[in-house]
């Protein structure tokens, strides 16, 4: 039975990917592939913007992970750090964010936007979304959870969406909307057997946690945990995550790991 709901959350965070019709590069076997904050680096687009979206759904990686925060004015971005333009995000409206563009002309993505932009052309990629703590208060955090959840579920893209987060109660309460949505926590300091005592259902960890704690990997295996990897740039550690069969490796270097995985079949 253990093997059987394993299988069943690998297949939820991973099924789009294997679709016939996707035209990436990664499409078809064995795909870890995650794009950090979209792949970027390669064509120097901006981190998490349309564009890098775009790119890692063209290339057929497994998921594509991005940032989000809230604004004062309760719009959902996308951001990885706190201040965009030296401006805090959460104590900044809007329509004043949108004074700046990113570097390739993008205007300051919403959630709305990213998410809509991620469902289309899309025959496989799954959208890693990572709510970032909140740098006001843990109930802001929970109220920022529950307004992307529920933005998710009214565009319909639940079946798309994978919940990320360092703020263990943003996926608590994720899971108090939704006992079904899959989260993975990413601050490596709960055991695997925690994680599954909460219902989360996957340890993204920086690979170090797990260089330091090599047992935890036998132990997520056994209770049917997801194993991922953060943030992972030299082919040295993708091939270490690999012969330990860690199920996601997350990346800024798509297209290395790609190779590596290929060359590896």
């Amino acid at each position: 039975m253990k093997k059987i709901l394993y299988s069943l959350v690998i297949i939820l965070f991973i099924s789009c990917s294997t679709a016939k019709n996707n035209t990436g590069s990664m499409s078809s076997g064995f795909n870890p592939v995650v794009a950090h904050r979209g792949a970027f680096k390669k064509n120097a687009f901006p981190e998490n913007s349309l564009a890098s979206l775009q790119e890692a759904i063209r290339l057929g990686c497994r998921g594509s992970e991005f940032d989000v925060r809230m604004t004062a004015d309760d719009s959902l971005v996308i951001n990885h750090d706190p201040e965009f333009h030296k401006l805090p995000i959460e104590k900044t409206t809007y329509k004043e964010l949108t004074a700046f563009t990113l570097s390739n002309g993008e205007k300051f993505p919403t959630l709305r936007a990213y998410l809509l932009a991620g469902l289309q052309n899309n025959p496989g990629t799954t959208l890693v979304c990572e709510i970032k703590p909140s740098t006001i208060s843990k109930e802001r955090a929970k109220l920022i959870a529950e307004r992307v959840y529920r933005l998710v579920t009214e565009l319909k893209a639940t079946g798309r969406v994978v919940y990320i987060s360092f703020d263990y109660d943003i996926l608590k309460k994720l899971l108090e909307l939704n006992p079904k949505v899959i989260t993975q926590f990413l601050d490596g300091n709960k055991t695997p057997a925690e994680l599954k005592a909460d219902g989360i259902k996957g340890a993204d960890y920086h690979f170090s946690v797990f260089r330091k704690n090599p047992d935890w990997i036998t132990e997520a295996r056994k209770l049917g945990i997801v194993l991922n990897a953060w943030t992972v740039n030299e082919a040295a550690d993708m091939n270490w995550l690999l012969d330990n069969g860690f199920d996601l490796i997350t990346t800024n270097e798509p297209e290395l790991l790609a190779d590596i995985v290929k060359s590896r079949k």
